[in-house]
């Protein structure tokens, strides 16, 4: 599972994999695996029939380095993928959430040192102290900061982690409530940088036209689906399918959850809007067993190919 073919200053979720070493990741899967697109995957699942060393290659969100980063390399090596895809953001003027919370919190160069915000029946104080204006030592811890393996180094990295799991579980309109409140207190205008861009429609529906890719549902919005009602996440699992069926002409019957998130009534709703089959974030391995809507997924650091093969030895006890 990938997010994004980029090197961005900061990867606080380590989503981002240079291009060097993702062709060093496609030039080892060519040598050892045995590459299939991921509708092959679930239909060997379906039956029962799983091949030994089988890989799916899978791209999770719809930023625009898919577009024109990976999807060259992927053709040079003639490597099938899936694009999981964030349809109500296709094309929009914004960049998600989580990456313009990163940039203000921890990069703005000077803050408040008092921070009062309220989203609905919540409410954050946080005081910065001395770390208001940024200097070179913040930036450097902030840089290198890896927040899903070491606590936050800073009150800034403090900050942000207490924003982040104050906005994840909210709608769209509220986490952009919340942005707004942000970038008048920070005094910043919205984050536009085209390195953190999305696809626009007409990428997409370039992508979609070789028959290397398929497309994939990832939601509307992006929610942390099992934080919300069976309604509102069937309506964002319907309406992100019927969105991409529209404009792409063609069916979409694989879906990925948002951060790996969801619960039973996640599943429910994707077997009511009639999906084949929805992955996780959890890494496990998929073998004949693994159940129809809760197919594991593994999360590609940014390894060079030699450390790629030993995680995937590691995780899968081949390669």
């Amino acid at each position: 599972m990938y997010h994004r073919i980029a090197e961005p200053a900061s990867d606080v979720w380590e989503t981002a994999v240079s291009p060097a070493h993702f062709e060093q990741h496609l030039q080892m899967l060519q040598r050892r695996g045995t590459i299939i697109p991921l509708s092959q995957l679930v239909d060997d699942l379906r039956g029962s029939k799983i091949k030994k060393h089988s890989v799916a290659i899978t791209f999770d969100d719809g930023y625009l380095d898919n577009f024109l980063i990976a999807r060259p390399l992927l053709e040079q090596y003639q490597m099938p993928a899936t694009f999981f895809i964030t349809a109500g953001l296709i094309g929009q003027e914004k960049e998600f959430w989580w990456d313009e919370l990163e940039h203000i919190i921890l990069f703005t160069e000077h803050l408040p040192a008092d921070l009062s915000l309220s989203l609905g029946d919540k409410r954050l104080v946080f005081d910065l102290k001395h770390e208001r204006v940024m200097n070179g030592e913040l930036h450097q811890k902030h840089a290198h900061w890896k927040a899903l393996q070491i606590d936050p180094p800073t009150l800034r990295g403090k900050l942000f982690m207490q924003l982040y799991l104050l906005l994840k579980p909210l709608p769209y309109a509220t986490q952009q409530q919340g942005l707004s409140q942000l970038r008048s207190w920070a005094n910043v205008q919205p984050m536009l940088r085209p390195a953190y861009r999305n696809m626009s429609m007409g990428q997409l529906q370039e992508l979609r036209k070789n028959s290397l890719f398929t497309i994939g549902a990832h939601t509307m919005t992006h929610p942390a689906l099992s934080c919300h009602t069976p309604a509102f996440q069937y309506q964002e699992l319907f309406e992100c399918k019927t969105f991409l069926k529209n404009s792409l002409g063609t069916g979409v019957d694989l879906l990925a959850y948002p951060y790996g998130n969801h619960d039973k009534k996640t599943i429910s709703s994707a077997a009511a809007a009639q999906f084949k089959a929805a992955f996780t974030t959890s890494g496990s391995v998929t073998t004949r067993h693994s159940p129809q809507y809760q197919i594991g997924r593994m999360q590609v650091n940014n390894w060079n190919g030699s450390a790629f093969a030993q995680a995937l030895h590691k995780r899968f006890g081949y390669f």
